[in-house]
């Protein structure tokens, strides 16, 4: 899936990007700052927030995987996984 900057093309792309810059200074965000910013989202995406005995993880992202999807329609709470 791409995003919204990347469907820009030649002007419009760098208009985004000069305003962006501008607010970026006016805001006195450093780009070091925005980069640490969207390390740690990324960081945090990729954490492990379930998992069972036998190995299977899942980051709470994207479709529940089918061990975890059996297990919460066999009753299990999905808290247990945690």
């Amino acid at each position: 899936m791409s995003t919204f900057i990347e469907r820009l093309t030649g002007e419009a792309r760098e208009r985004l990007i000069c305003r962006l810059t501008r607010r970026m200074v006016q805001s006195q965000i450093t780009i070091e700052a925005l980069e640490h910013a969207f390390n740690r989202d990324v960081e945090d995406d990729q954490v492990i927030r379930y998992r069972d005995a036998y190995g299977n993880a899942w980051t709470g992202l994207g479709e529940m995987p089918e061990w975890l999807r059996r297990a919460v329609a066999e009753g299990e709470s999905i808290d247990h996984f945690r």
